[in-house]
């Protein structure tokens, strides 16, 4: 048996007709998951629909023994987040895992970036991951068990050029994450965020100069990057934080060309202005190398967390 197994667990993936969301879809099955594989069978931009793209990945999975049902529904709205539940809980009966991989590219500058663009990439990469996981988390509160993965990106914690769409909506997830995390936990309901890198059909979308620098990029890995940059290798990360072997949550994950590592945001030392009234904008530019430096930071779990950690530097001073 696999340490890291899912048997008797029924696992959401959506966007799982290719790409990254295919690879967690299979290996979830070969694991012992029950499988609801969502895709809309669009293009890499949001164009059009197809059911064919679904259901090849449900019978490669059930050609080897699996369990697996097709959805069709689009995340993009509430009516689509639900149905894609209610098809986990008609053919399998709870909802153990949620992965909210559905997405699509349509980069700009950011001057260039109109409503169509900026609607359609929040629909279905923030409002998508809500809508589904709302309708799963009231499952997995009823159950007391529940594991939650976001894909997040690089381009929404770091940026990326002509990705700020794309990086508003995925930095949005990273929101949504850090707050399901703190009301999931104590109905047993983790959370934790991803930023996976890996080659897909969304290259196509990309600027060719900016394919052409990561291609250098890949390059100047020479022998060392091997197979890396395939989507199976950034799937072991995601099946780990889908299980009940995982044990993280509110954490955010980079899987990146075979390299996996913990992202956070901190705050450092900073400096703490007189208590009475405000400090000067004078001040703080006197102050600010200090504000600015990272030397010693703190990881806070919550808006409280940081307040308390802001208590304990002002008792170090004084």
């Amino acid at each position: 048996m696999n340490a890291v197994d899912f048997k008797d667990r029924v696992a959401i993936v959506t966007g799982a007709g290719g790409g990254l969301g295919r690879t967690y879809a299979l290996e979830l099955a070969s694991r012992g998951a029950a499988v609801v594989v969502n895709d809309l069978g669009g293009s890499f931009d949001g164009q059009g629909s197809s059911q064919r793209m679904a259901d090849q990945v449900v019978e490669e999975i059930r050609s080897t023994g699996g369990r697996a049902a097709a959805n069709y529904d689009s995340v993009a709205t509430r009516a689509g987040g639900q149905a894609i539940v209610q098809t986990a809980l008609d053919h399998f009966g709870r909802v153990d895992v949620v992965i909210n991989n559905a997405g699509h590219l349509r980069n700009a500058l950011f001057e260039d970036i109109d409503d169509a663009i900026l609607d359609s990439i929040i629909d279905v990469h923030l409002k998508g991951a809500i809508y589904v996981t709302q309708a799963a988390y009231k499952v997995m509160k009823q159950q007391g068990y529940g594991r939650v993965v976001f894909a997040s990106s690089a381009a929404g914690a770091f940026g990326n050029p002509q990705q700020a769409a794309y990086a508003a909506a995925k930095a949005g997830l990273l929101g949504v994450m850090n707050v399901l995390s703190l009301e999931g936990r104590e109905h047993g309901v983790l959370c934790n965020a991803l930023l996976p890198t890996a080659n897909s059909r969304m290259a196509a979308a990309m600027d060719p100069r900016q394919l052409e620098a990561f291609g250098a990029q890949y390059a100047a890995f020479g022998e060392q990057l091997g197979n890396a940059y395939l989507p199976e290798f950034v799937t072991p990360l995601v099946v780990y934080l889908a299980s009940e072997a995982c044990s993280s949550t509110h954490g955010i994950y980079s899987a990146s060309v075979g390299h996996y590592a913990r992202a956070f945001l901190a705050v450092n030392q900073g400096w703490t202005g007189p208590r009475q009234a405000p400090a000067s904008a004078d001040e703080l530019a006197r102050h600010f190398q200090q504000i600015h430096e990272v030397g010693d930071y703190s990881i806070p779990e919550s808006l409280s967390d940081e307040f308390a950690i802001i208590q304990r530097n002002l008792g170090k001073q004084h």
